[in-house]
């Protein structure tokens, strides 16, 4: 059926709303990942020497703005082109860092169930199932993009 300009129009009212407070669903949604999946800390530079999650930490922050505009941009371009359009560069640097972090599916799944938690709480009674599966969507076309690099990073370097 492809992505619904509605669904569009719930990603990007829902994203305004959380510019709003940045610094507070970075944290959130950090806070949510590590709730989910402890181990995930040793994954991000800025949460391996914490014991939790720092609340002011400013690379933290800045990594929660790249995913939720990352997957509000992406609802975009599904709305617009049908698919995910990432820049080749930057497609490239996610698919290769994933891989060094040893990223796997199960992994993407706890950043997806983090984001909608945090999207969800963002905006309160404006919730609703039609907005966690356009979220979900954009969320899960991004993802794949990333794996679909991440396997042609993997065989690039094992055929080095």
């Amino acid at each position: 059926m492809g992505f619904t300009e509605k669904q569009e129009a719930l990603v990007k009212e829902s994203w305004e709303l959380m510019k709003q407070d940045i610094p507070l669903y970075s944290f959130r949604f950090f806070s949510i990942i590590l709730e989910i999946a402890p181990a995930a800390k040793g994954m991000f530079s800025f949460l391996k020497d914490s014991d939790e999650v720092p609340e002011n930490n400013p690379k933290l922050k800045a990594h929660a703005v790249k995913v939720f505009k990352m997957t509000c941009e992406a609802a975009i371009q599904l709305r617009e082109k049908g698919e995910i359009v990432v820049n080749e560069t930057t497609l490239k640097y996610l698919g290769s860092i994933h891989l060094q972090k040893g990223v796997v599916d199960p992994h993407f799944q706890v950043v997806k169930e983090a984001l909608l938690r945090t999207v969800e709480e963002a905006i309160g009674e404006k919730w609703s199932d039609e907005m966690s599966i356009a979220w979900g969507e954009a969320y899960d076309q991004l993802a794949t993009a990333i794996k679909v690099e991440m396997k042609e990073e993997s065989a690039t370097v094992q055929n080095s």
